[in-house]
């Protein structure tokens, strides 16, 4: 399924340099004996990372090298390797030529994993209205993957998001669109294509053999048979039945008020929403500093910290490296699978 050599090496893009991203990379490699950090490589400024220790007061040394020397020099130093522009990283302060720099390091992860570099990528934060504003096309990293994928690995893919954290994975069907257009974009089709996906992703990276997927409703209590809308009936219902058909343990539509509590998470492996908050309000409640972003069907491992740039706490020591340190753990499970 993917397209990774022997690398034990993890590709770290550089996210918002105005952003925590060099905070919690610094806390992680700090971190590595004591929670068993996989090797990574920082995909940007070594130059921003030893700016942002110094006024952390943390003790880390960089070194800029090549990925094949990365993992041999990981417990000593925290490897970088340069963009082709050194980066401003002002905490707080977005600057647009910094973020010019962000869309680089995204691409050279992505090239690190297809030479075989690099065995998974974890993306820091971006700042999404920063990129767009230098043209940047795409929503957001799960789109740009996925047209990386095609470009680097000749592989057509539909890239869907998935949450995942302790005893919770969402995946949210809609993503990064107004809530008003979700009844528009919303489609039985795009329903079964995502689950299958997330079926298909459960079976062969996180090792379910058959994996029980809980679709929820898009209205409250999926419709009430009709007298809360009719979309449940005539868009959602339908998907299930053609997963089911596939042989996917699926269920649903099943009010979503009620898919969250303790007990009702033992029953699926995967929840399939609607829109996004109705994903991601359960998995930030429930596992805010432990949830892992992960990119499934692509052709290759991608996770990241389920947070945002954090542009108020950049440089101030207040930024918790928590689901960064998932995010690499993740990443190196999956990719470990992946090569089974």
């Amino acid at each position: 399924m993917s397209a990774v050599g022997g690398s034990q090496l993890i590709a770290l893009t550089l996210g918002e340099p105005a952003g925590i991203g060099a905070d919690i990379a610094i806390d992680a490699w700090l971190a590595r004996r004591a929670s068993e950090i996989p090797p990574f490589i920082f995909v940007g400024d070594a130059e921003l990372i030893a700016r942002r220790a110094k006024a952390l007061g943390r003790n880390v040394r960089t070194v800029v090298t090549t990925p094949d020397r990365a993992v041999g020099m990981f417990s000593e130093a925290l490897p970088c390797l340069e963009g082709e522009t050194r980066v401003t990283g002002t905490p707080g302060t977005i600057a647009a030529p910094d973020t010019l720099a962000v869309i680089h390091s995204i691409r050279r992860a992505a090239m690190l994993v297809q030479a075989g570099e690099a065995s998974a990528i974890v993306t820091n934060p971006i700042q999404k209205k920063a990129l767009n504003a230098v043209g940047f096309e795409f929503p957001g990293h799960t789109e740009f993957l996925g047209a990386l994928s095609r470009e680097l690995f000749g592989k057509p893919s539909m890239p869907v998001m998935m949450l995942a954290g302790p005893g919770l994975r969402v995946v949210p069907v809609t993503v990064h669109i107004p809530l008003a257009k979700v009844p528009r974009e919303l489609t039985t089709e795009l329903i079964v294509k995502t689950g299958r996906v997330v079926a298909n992703d459960l079976r062969a990276r996180f090792g379910i053999p058959k994996p029980r997927i809980a679709v929820a409703g898009l209205n409250p209590h999926a419709g009430e048979e009709g007298m809360l809308g009719k979309e449940d009936a005539a868009i959602v219902r339908p998907a299930v039945e053609t997963l089911k058909a596939d042989g996917i343990d699926a269920t649903g539509p099943l009010p979503a008020d009620t898919m969250f509590h303790a007990e009702a998470r033992k029953t699926y492996d995967a929840a399939l929403c609607m829109y996004h908050d109705q994903a991601l309000i359960p998995i930030k409640t429930l596992a805010f500093d432990e949830a892992v972003n992960v990119t499934l069907g692509l052709p290759f491992v991608r996770t990241s910290p389920d947070h945002g740039t954090a542009l108020a706490i950049a440089g101030t020591g207040k930024a918790r490296a928590t689901s960064l340190i998932a995010a690499l753990k993740m990443a190196e499970a999956l990719s470990q699978r992946d090569k089974a």
